[in-house]
Order: structure tokens, then C-alpha cells, then sequence
């Protein structure tokens, strides 16, 4: 490794270290997103099934119709997870939409900083740790809100992304797509120190199929696809995770798709760069590349409040995910369900059990 190199990777490092100190303060000071307290529509459930991470259960509940899509959400570092919902637009979208939001909630208990730990085995493995709480959470989220089990989507940032990448290997059977913003690639790493590690370079050079192997060796055994969908963010300003790994997760996700063909550029220029993988229906894989984008989700001309890991871009991811989802084309639906009312289990009141 050069000596830049490793000046960068100690740099990123520092970064790291630093925004873990920060993400502790802020996970104590950040206040609770009024807005959807507010609206009556942010519910916390208990009683959702096992939970081995003793995870909080919110859901933001708009008017529903049922057979909708459902999407996870996953937070990142230090943040409150009902806030990134809202900060990010998919409180909007789920509006516009109709479709429920899980917002899955990290504890102090499991991670001072409150990240997600995508980085430890015992949190990814099917069934087990953060993982299975998630996926608990989803299984009784398609029962209570009736949603439509094909359509299970899951959005993360940063360690969230990174989470969002390890559930859709843990549970491919589950989720029809995903998307990692500021993620990493499945199996990088396998440790809190060699999470750092990867988080400041992303290592040494792998083929993609060493890559999927990583994927398919998370996966359940035998299973054989379709795999999810992925859409993959990362700005090239971002100095806690490596700008490098995006484009291996991309590769990685490649590769299970059997994708050998170049990328099709739909976009370029304006500080952007957006690839596509398509295979003979749809596209698979997709790659946003942002020149100027820091460790942050791309909220396009929305207001970005300082501190909560949101930054103004060229394009809006929120609503390119929706895309890549399908959610655009989706609008019908059966026999409303009402979003909670005032009396109902809205945040900030009481919780609800779904058993």
C-alpha cells in the first residue's frame, strides 16, 4: 500500500472514530421526530414475535390498502429512526403511496453509537441477533397490515445500508429488492476492528464470484434464487466508508444475478454517475456514483438539517429507489385500512402488541 494510502485509511479511520464519539452524544440529544408523533401515524409495537435483539418495533401507518408493498428502513449511525424515515422522504412517499414503513430501532445496549452490526455473525444469521428481530418484525408486519409478501423491500444507511445488504442475503427468499446507500459488501467483515478496517479501504482486490460466494454462503442452504434486486448508493466525497466499496457491492450483486455485461450509463455528468445491470425483464443492479456527496442520504433539493446525515444532491435518492422498487407503478389496492388515530397506538402514547 502506498504511503497515501495508508495516510487516507488512517484518516478515515480517525473519521470513524470520531463519528462513533459524536453518534453516542446525538443518540442521547436527538430529539423525537414531532411531525409524525404529531400526525398520529407512528406506532411502536411490542409482542411481535421473537426478538433476540431486544429491537424496538415502530411502523409509520398512513391510510393503508391492503396487498401494498412494505418497506424497511434501516438507520445509520446515531440516528433516530423515525426521524431518517422522515428526513429522507418516505414518510412522503408512504403518504403519496399507501404503503406501511417498518422503522426498526437500534438500543445502546447493542451498540453504543447504535448502529446496526452488520459486521458480526451472530447479528446477520438467519434467525438470529438483529437479523431475526428484523425479520420477526416483517413476518408479523405482512400479517398485521396485510401487505403483500412479494413486495418486501428493505432501505438502509451506512450501517443500516450495510445491514440492509446482509438481510437481503440472510433472507433472499424474503425481499423482492433492496438499496444500500454508503453500505458495504456482504461478508467484508466479521468484527468490530475489521469493520474499521473496511470501512477505511476496502481491502484487497476480489473477483465478483469470491464476492457472491460470500452472499451465497449467508444465504439458506440450497437456495438456488431468484435473488433480490439491488440498488447501490455512494458518494465519492464520503470520508468514513470508503468511496470503493459501493462499486464492490455492485460487483458482488452482479454476480449473483449472473450480470457479465458492462453497465448500460443511464446517466451522467452534474456530479453524477448512474449504471444499470439489466437482465432479460427488469433492471437487477444498479450503481449511483456522486462525485460530491459526503457520508449522507441524497435528499436532492429537500432541506437538509445539519446533523442528521442528510445532504442536498443532483438527484433525490428517495424517489429513484421508489423507482427502481416498482412503487411508481403500483398505486392500486383493496379495502383501505385507517392509519392510527388519536386513540389508536401513535407514538408517544402506548405500544400495541401484534400476537
Amino acid at each position: 500500500m502506498k504511503w497515501s494510502s495508508k495516510v487516507g485509511a488512517l484518516r478515515r479511520g480517525i473519521s470513524l472514530a470520531t463519528g462513533l464519539t459524536k453518534a453516542k452524544l446525538h443518540a442521547v440529544t436527538m430529539p423525537r421526530s414531532e411531525p409524525l408523533a404529531q400526525s398520529g401515524r407512528l406506532a411502536e409495537f411490542n409482542g411481535f414475535g421473537d426478538n433476540p435483539a431486544r429491537l424496538r418495533m415502530r411502523a409509520y401507518l398512513p391510510a393503508l390498502a391492503a396487498g401494498r408493498p412494505l418497506v424497511v428502513l434501516l438507520h445509520g449511525c446515531g440516528q433516530d429512526s423515525a426521524a431518517f424515515a422522515y428526513d429522507s422522504g418516505w414518510t412522503d412517499c408512504a403518504d403519496r403511496l399507501g404503503f406501511p414503513l417498518i422503522l426498526p430501532q437500534q438500543a445502546e445496549a447493542n451498540n453504543a453509537g447504535r448502529c446496526f452490526q452488520w459486521f458480526q455473525p451472530a447479528d446477520t444469521a438467519r434467525d438470529a441477533g438483529e437479523a431475526g428481530s428484523i425479520a420477526e418484525m416483517i413476518r408479523a408486519g405482512i400479517s398485521r397490515f396485510d401487505s403483500d409478501p412479494g413486495r418486501i423491500f428493505v432501505v438502509g444507511l451506512s450501517a443500516g445500508g450495510a445491514m440492509a445488504a446482509a438481510l437481503l442475503a440472510a433472507y433472499p427468499d424474503l425481499f423482492a429488492a433492496g438499496a444500500s446507500v454508503a453500505g458495504l459488501p456482504v461478508g467484508a467483515a466479521h468484527s468490530g476492528i475489521q469493520a474499521i478496517l473496511r470501512m477505511a479501504s476496502a481491502g484487497r482486490p476480489r473477483t465478483p464470484e469470491a464476492l457472491a460466494a460470500q452472499v451465497r454462503a449467508a444465504a439458506p442452504r440450497g437456495f438456488a434464487g431468484p435473488w433480490p434486486r439491488l440498488s447501490v448508493w455512494q458518494g465519492q466525497a464520503d470520508m468514513t466508508v470508503a468511496p470503493e466499496n459501493g462499486a464492490l457491492l455492485a460487483s458482488q450483486w452482479c454476480a449473483l444475478h449472473h450480470l457479465a455485461t458492462p453497465a448500460v450509463i443511464e446517466q451522467s455528468g452534474g456530479g453524477l454517475i448512474h449504471q444499470v445491470w439489466r437482465d432479460r425483464r427488469q433492471s437487477a443492479v444498479e450503481l449511483w456514483s456522486l462525485t460530491h456527496l459526503p457520508h449522507a442520504y441524497p435528499v436532492g433539493s429537500r432541506v437538509a438539517v445539519p446533523g442528521r446525515f442528510m445532504a442536498q444532491a443532483p438527484v433525490d435518492a428517495t424517489a429513484e429507489i421508489t423507482r427502481f422498487f416498482g412503487l411508481e407503478h403500483d398505486r392500486g389496492g383493496r379495502n383501505p385500512i385507517p392509519g392510527p388515530s388519536s386513540g389508536a397506538a401513535s407514538f408517544g402514547r402506548h405500544s400495541q402488541g401484534l400476537d
